[in-house]
């Protein structure tokens, strides 16, 4: 189990998939990324990709990002994420879609002012990165975790990187949309 870490859903609990396919990401690490982006928000719509439990898209929409959109390819996982939602009592305002992000990302809408991408370490944030450019607003902002060893590219199109960190293995790559 992990938790909600601020927002109307503080200290909230989230269910996270079972067995080993899916690392959720840490509360520190959360807490972390969204003391880098800022608090909260004043609406906007989040991308969460790779979603796992979801957790990154409802603490978004906990601290006030108006709707999100998870892509999850493993049916359990996507579930965990309808489950989740629902119990946070955000179902209204997340949309779960389930299939291979190289496959459902071309038909996603754009528009986004957030998106998060936190694929296995093994696979790499850089394909997902490569194709956002085109679903994010003018100054939209990708989170990108990633094995710390294994940063991606400063740039990819028109996302230039804006700080990177690291925690522990983990590395965390923020990007904005030029």
């Amino acid at each position: 189990m992990t938790r909600i870490v601020a927002g109307a859903a503080r200290g909230r609990r989230l269910a996270v998939p079972p067995g080993l396919a899916t690392r959720p990401t840490s509360e520190k690490v959360r807490a972390a990324i969204f003391d880098l982006l800022g608090q909260y928000f004043d609406g906007g719509e989040v991308l969460d990709l790779y979603a796992g439990s979801g957790a990154l898209a409802l603490e978004a929409l906990s601290r006030g990002a108006s709707r999100a959109i998870c892509v999850e390819v493993d049916r359990r996982a996507a579930e965990v994420i309808r489950g989740n939602a629902a119990a946070l009592g955000l179902a209204d305002r997340l949309e779960v879609r389930c299939g291979p992000v190289a496959a459902l990302l071309p038909g996603l809408p754009a528009g986004h002012a957030l998106a998060f991408v936190d694929p296995p370490y093994a696979i790499g944030p850089a394909e997902a990165l490569a194709a956002l450019e085109g679903h994010l607003v003018p100054g939209g902002v990708v989170v990108a975790e990633h094995d710390a060893r294994r940063p991606p590219a400063d740039r990819y199109g028109a996302l230039a990187l804006l700080d990177r960190r690291r925690y522990g293995d983990t590395g965390i790559s923020i990007y904005r949309r030029g």
